[in-house]
């Protein structure tokens, strides 16, 4: 379907949902100053520069790219790991995936895990996101927030780690990693797409644009409630393999072959489709009136895999090199944040839990998260600080640590008992082009170096996640 029919076709179901909304609100309570309402929208495996704002050659996102027109534009953010399952794992409990074992890499096609303690826990029908550790929307819900998740889950397969039992009102979407855009099923022909608790059969439409019907009626139904926050979570397929665009269903699902390939012009088609997407939710906000209360935030969850582009940065997704966890951040929130701004500060997705439950009013002294405030921060307008993150990935036989440490940044890799050690400094070399570890390092850089695994080895300690310890409150 193209662009503009897309848009005119959820519009008009937006304009024809309102008609009947009611005007009683559904629930009678409210904090006495409810917080703005979020709107998270969430690409799939999406490059650094596949979106025109930050430098796409042959994308045209001019919705995707209003967000920062209207807002500000992050150019320094990182996703804590470089696959779907931390990533999320971070966001939505604004802590190190660590913390919580088993998903420090992707849950695999049909409840798979992919090292040691992910393997031990599907086993044992226990790998995913358990509820207690869930902490984004279960704080907006204590606030008083409506919460809504469209989309992409991967959190777990099991009922027990439903977004139900998270702290979300409302899901439709699918509970793994990919799923054929046409048939919403996986390659092994599993069917994983849910309303609720029910598995779907028989759905007809392009994910995406599935994704956006079902927002579209979300917000159409705020109307019955107009006072009560709503946090809508928007996790959408695009553009993670199977590479389809909305005009590419052949009649039957692609060949395992053909599962993960694709050429840049599907991708294109693919990215174009889901900025017609967000074009539409924004249009729903302007149409119920809500706009100027609502923040709006676009990103992806770690770097692409070709064909999409990471550029100017190193690699692809999987690894930890810039190119693997650099994300676009664009937020808009009108009358907080000055319009067309761009900010430099190191950040992360696991900064948007903090940032999401300090603009509601939640006590964020009580919840030990391990991001900042990002978007509070540059509300302030206080300049750019130094920040310590850290990263450990695994998926047999590799397991990646890296660290960034002010404008320093240490990998070491271990690959089937290989290891292999880097450092950069990407203030001199963003690009990670030279490895400082292979032309010698001076006294003030070995003492620096030390630092900073000590400072790693300290950290992975704080995060243990041992069978002992995933436990409720552990």
């Amino acid at each position: 379907m193209p662009k503009q029919s897309l848009l005119s076709v959820l519009l008009l179901l937006f304009c024809w949902s309102s008609l009947f909304a009611q005007d009683k609100p559904l629930i009678d309570w409210l904090p006495s100053d409810p917080g703005p309402n979020i709107v998270f929208i969430v690409a799939d495996d999406m490059g650094y520069a596949d979106i025109s704002s930050f430098g796409a050659p042959d994308v045209e996102t001019p919705n995707i790219d209003r967000i920062a027109t209207e807002g500000i534009k992050f150019t320094n953010i990182y996703a804590m790991g470089p696959e779907c399952t931390p990533s999320r794992a971070s966001y939505l409990t604004g802590r190190y995936p660590q913390r919580i074992g088993g998903l420090e890499c992707a849950i695999g096609t049909g409840n798979v895990g992919r090292y040691d303690d992910a393997i031990r826990l599907a086993e044992a029908n226990d790998l995913g996101l358990p509820a207690w550790n869930a902490v984004l929307a279960p704080q907006l819900k204590k606030l008083g927030y409506h919460n809504a998740i469209f989309g992409k889950w991967h959190l777990g397969y099991e009922d027990k780690f439903s977004p139900l039992d998270q702290g979300f009102d409302e899901f439709v979407g699918f509970l793994g990693g990919n799923v054929d855009y046409f048939r919403h099923k996986e390659l092994s022909d599993i069917e994983v797409y849910l309303s609720g608790r029910d598995i779907i059969r028989g759905r007809e439409g392009y994910t995406t644009n599935l994704i956006t019907q079902d927002a579209i009626q979300f917000l159409a139904d705020r109307r019955r409630d107009p006072d009560r926050p709503f946090f809508l979570y928007l996790p959408h397929a695009a553009p993670h393999f199977p590479f389809q665009g909305p005009e590419d269903d052949d009649g039957g699902m692609p060949s395992a072959e053909e599962w993960t390939t694709g050429t840049r012009e599907t991708y294109i088609k693919m990215m174009e489709n889901l900025d017609a997407s967000v074009g539409a939710v924004l249009e729903g906000l302007d149409a119920i009136g809500v706009a100027e209360n609502t923040i709006v935030v676009f990103t992806s969850d770690h770097g692409a895999m070709k064909p999409g582009l990471n550029s100017p940065w190193r690699d692809y997704k999987g690894t930890l090199f810039e190119g693997g966890i650099r994300v676009p951040l664009l937020v808009r929130w009108p009358n907080k944040i000055t319009p067309g701004t761009t900010s430099t500060q190191v950040g992360t997705l696991m900064d948007l839990t903090h940032s999401f439950l300090a603009a509601a009013g939640a006590d964020i002294g009580t919840l030990s998260l391990s991001g900042d405030d990002l978007i509070g921060h540059a509300i302030s307008g206080k300049p750019n600080y130094g920040r310590m993150l850290h990263w450990r990935a695994k998926r047999d036989p590799k397991v990646w640590n890296a660290i960034r440490y002010n404008n320093w940044k240490y990998i070491h890799k271990l690959d089937d008992g290989t290891v292999t050690e880097m450092l950069f400094n990407l203030r001199d070399d963003p690009y990670e082009e030279n490895n400082l570890l292979e032309q010698g390092l001076t006294a003030e850089q070995a003492t620096l170096l030390e630092t900073i695994k000590l400072r790693h080895s300290h950290w992975e300690d704080s995060v243990d996640a041992s069978a002992s310890r995933r436990t409720k409150g552990g």
